[in-house]
């Protein structure tokens, strides 16, 4: 089993007034939360350790998730961003590459963790799922990734970062800073040739803005 990452620190700032009082993670689309629709696709491809990271409204989601089996990385004060939070897990996570999920997102087709897994190979440092912009459903601005014949990536193109990856975590030891975002490591791995893609083929929804719940719950709903 691969070790999960579940980002759910955010701050929910584009989903305002949803998000006043309850956190992004928590919130309802077709009668399941995102936080749990996301933990479906990591119980489903037999992730594990599962990890949870904490932020914003923290002891809403912690009371939400009692009694599972999931870890919850804390990040009091300052929150750590992505690449930050994702060093503070790592003692949690365990030793190796590890999947990583947004929960803001809805997908249908096939299972992206379990996609990932079967693309991925040993020459990756990263491996991220990738949405064409033309049917990203939800999504707001422009493409962030180009792919290329080989399965390589580079910034600006016509793909969408879906908000799943299968990431090595080694480098975030070199980053200096303690609040940073994953693009830093991306960045590197893209110059070196050692970061790719694959191109989820099914439904995907950014459920990033209190609009775009309809629209998630009527891809669900095909």
């Amino acid at each position: 089993m691969r070790p999960l990452m579940i980002f759910a620190a955010g701050l929910g700032t584009r989903m305002r007034p949803l998000t006043d009082r309850l956190p992004k993670p928590l919130i309802p689309v077709a009668g399941r939360t995102l936080l749990d629709r996301a933990l479906d696709l990591g119980r489903d491809a037999g992730a594990g350790p599962v990890v949870v990271n904490t932020h914003y409204l923290g002891p809403q989601i912690a009371s939400h998730l009692a009694g599972q089996e999931v870890a919850i990385s804390h990040e009091p004060g300052t929150i750590l961003d992505t690449g930050g939070g994702l060093r503070q897990a790592l003692p949690l996570l365990g030793e190796g590459p590890v999947t990583t999920l947004n929960p803001d997102v809805v997908w249908t087709g096939p299972n992206p963790l379990m996609a990932l897994e079967a693309a991925w190979r040993d020459d990756m440092d990263a491996l991220l799922m990738l949405v064409p912009l033309a049917r990203a459903t939800g999504r707001q601005g422009a493409g962030d990734f180009a792919l290329d014949p080989t399965g390589r990536i580079s910034r600006r193109g016509d793909f969408v970062y879906g908000g799943a990856q299968i990431i090595r975590p080694d480098r975030l030891a070199g980053i200096p800073d303690r609040v940073f975002s994953l693009n830093r490591l991306w960045d590197l791995l893209i110059a070196e040739g050692r970061a790719h893609g694959v191109v989820h083929p099914g439904g995907w929804c950014d459920v990033g803005y209190p609009q775009a719940i309809p629209l998630a719950e009527r891809m669900l709903h095909g």
